[in-house]
């Protein structure tokens, strides 16, 4: 009775799942991306609807090749709604080291010649926002709430009116491992965290924050140490992470 209890949901969520994934999409940015051998095992799985901007640039999983490991749209958050407005517009590299789940209605742009690179069990949350020009890279673990963005370009060109210097309208971000990051978050270029660092909700990162070290607090606009000796608990979370969101 009890393996037939198992066996019951097992076929359950497999059932659940089937549903869940837009499988057209899926099909489609699988075997449009990568290689056949590739493709077949379907590596990404698309939940709810997606609008395919671009798909010029490329993909690379530098890990082991594993089905619906990076999930666009993947439900694992308390809400359960597609609004429908997520956009993908891929012409520069993006690099998987592992796992990765973005949330609902996320908005990723990657121009060309950029590189977005997501560490393995990195994730944004739902209605998130990537805008990578030049370099971004999130650590193992990194995992950013819902709302909240990730943008290494102001847009358009700066001067100081003073000297007419021209200003650097790109530059790299980069998140260490294990950071977890609240939602409403804004993260802008020149934006440097060190491992195990937390980030409050509503804060603006506009620079390195390294020098505080690990296990510390940040948050603000613009953002500053809060507290030190703090971290997520991280041994707990892991094993149910990896228990709940790998596919």
């Amino acid at each position: 009775m009890i393996l037939l209890k198992k066996f019951y949901h097992q076929l359950k969520n497999l059932f659940d799942l089937f549903l869940k994934v837009n499988w057209i999409k899926t099909i489609y940015f699988n075997f449009k991306m990568f290689h056949f051998e590739t493709a077949k095992k379907l590596p990404v799985f698309f939940y709810g609807k997606v609008k395919f901007q671009s798909l010029k640039g490329s993909i690379v999983i530098e890990a082991p090749i594993k089905r619906g490991m990076i999930g666009f749209g993947q439900p694992y958050e308390m809400n359960t709604k597609h609004i429908g407005i997520a956009e993908l517009f891929i012409e520069g590299t993006i690099v998987f080291k592992g796992y990765v789940q973005f949330g609902k209605d996320y908005f990723i742009h990657i121009a060309k010649d950029a590189k977005l690179e997501m560490g393995n069990m990195s994730s944004l949350g739902s209605r998130g926002k990537i805008i990578c020009t030049t370099s971004i890279k999130f650590g193992e673990y990194t995992r950013i709430g819902s709302e909240s963005q990730v943008i290494d370009t102001n847009f358009h060109q700066m001067i100081n009116t003073l000297t007419n210097e021209v200003l650097p309208i790109s530059s790299s971000i980069y998140l260490g491992d294990y950071n977890f990051i609240s939602n409403r978050v804004t993260i802008l270029s020149k934006t440097k965290t060190p491992n195990y660092c937390i980030i409050a909700s509503n804060s603006l990162c506009t620079k390195d924050y390294s020098e505080y070290g690990e296990n510390t607090l940040i948050g603000g606009v613009p953002a500053m140490l809060i507290k030190e000796n703090i971290a997520r608990n991280w041994s707990q979370e892991k094993e149910l992470l990896d228990k709940w969101l790998k596919i």
